[in-house]
């Protein structure tokens, strides 16, 4: 979206448009609802800004659920939000610290700083891009206490605040296609700059999943969290929002239960045994936060092979931190005879997942010629440091 965009969309009519508009669908005739508007009268451009929105109100419905039909939404805002769930608990963590002002520094389309109006926390929610910036005042405007500015997040008055947020931009400026930063150094802001914060207020950093671990301060918390089987997020948490002797946090948030492991600092790997009945695969949420070996300790299974994240057991266990896989069989890692043996067995549709071993599934599954009704789970890994081939079915 670019500023005539923008001001298209922020018109009474197009917002008036853009919410009697049905729900936006991948099955809709779209040819024909630009037919339909621009014989209403509608112009192609107005068309074209509010069927984006539809589009985009769509997709945002499993992040921000019910909110999401009153909210404008830019491609590369939608994609970095923060989901409305996540957001409510950083929310509850400034609530409980006992703060009562908070400055959202790179607040976005405003995911987190509506968690924090939500909660009557008072909000500055501060934006460098100028489109993204009106965007958040729109979707904050239902709060008194919230406001929204344009501006360098690094050069914002904290006189004023308790608290500070920040959700760095990890990719390239932009509001559509956007490519990741793989260097921190060139987030926005500045990594340095959150972490110079944190030695001064009670500061909380969203970051990657995959951020590197070797640049966590030793002084954050922690914290990974998987939604729904998909890692969302790594949260840093420092002074009053970090809780006592946490510093990895691995929280699990499937449909409406949470599940949390905690430690106070990275786990001793668990004990290398065989293959058992049952195989298991940590969240990642737990694999990043490498709790793995109090995992395994806690729910009584042993690691496959050193620094592999499977875990296996003679029991079936019943835990949100783990997917569960009965152990069919192990085949030939051979790929002319795994081929082999899959077609024996009449399957058809494989899903594959592998650690410790240099493969790359899709090309894998093309090259095996899938064929017959059946289906099964195949780990390719290393099982007591040995390259093994795993039939499995999910239980």
């Amino acid at each position: 979206m670019n500023r005539n965009e923008l001001g298209l969309v922020m018109t009474s009519r197009a917002l008036r448009l853009l919410d009697s508009l049905p729900g936006y669908t991948d099955s809709a005739d779209i040819v024909k609802t630009v037919a339909d508007l621009r014989r209403d009268g509608h112009p192609a451009d107005l068309v074209s800004a509010v069927l984006t929105q539809s589009r985009l109100r769509s997709r945002a419905a499993s992040k921000f659920g019910e909110f999401a039909s009153r909210m404008l939404f830019t491609e590369a805002g939608l994609e970095q939000a923060t989901r409305l769930r996540v957001a409510a608990l950083h929310a509850g963590r400034y609530q409980a610290a006992g703060i009562r002002r908070v400055a959202d520094l790179g607040c976005g389309i405003g995911a987190d700083a509506l968690a924090f109006a939500a909660l009557d926390l008072e909000v500055q929610a501060v934006e460098k891009d100028e489109v993204t910036a009106a965007i958040a005042s729109y979707n904050l405007t239902p709060f008194t206490n919230a406001t929204v500015s344009c501006g360098d997040a690094q050069e914002h008055d904290l006189s004023g605040v308790d608290a500070v947020y920040l959700d760095p931009a990890r990719r390239t400026a932009g509001h559509g296609d956007t490519r990741r930063l793989p260097d921190p150094r060139d987030y926005s802001p500045a990594l340095d700059f959150a972490f110079g914060l944190a030695e001064a207020l009670p500061t909380g950093v969203k970051l990657g999943p995959g951020f590197d671990r070797s640049l966590i301060p030793d002084e954050a918390e922690a914290q990974w969290i998987s939604v729904d089987g998909q890692l969302v997020e790594n949260g840093l948490w420092f002074g009053s929002l970090a809780r006592d002797k946490i510093r990895r946090s691995a929280l699990v948030l499937r449909g409406s239960q949470s599940a949390e492991l905690v430690a106070e600092n990275d786990s001793d790997d668990a004990e290398i045994g065989g293959l058992s009945q049952y195989l298991y695969e940590p969240d990642g949420s737990v694999i990043r936060a490498r709790l793995i070996g109090d995992l395994a300790r806690a729910l009584g299974a042993h690691m496959v092979s050193e620094q592999i994240a499977y875990l296996s057991a003679d029991h079936l266990i019943d835990s949100p931190f783990v997917t569960a896989f009965s152990v069919t069989d192990t085949l030939p890692s051979d790929e002319s005879k795994l081929k082999k043996e899959l077609r024996r067995r009449g399957i058809g549709r494989l899903e594959i997942k592998k650690r410790g071993v240099d493969v790359d599934p899709a090309v894998l599954r093309k090259r095996l010629s899938l064929s017959g009704d059946n289906e099964a789970t195949l780990f390719l890994t290393r099982v007591a440091g040995r390259h093994t081939a795993i039939l499995a079915e999910r239980v």
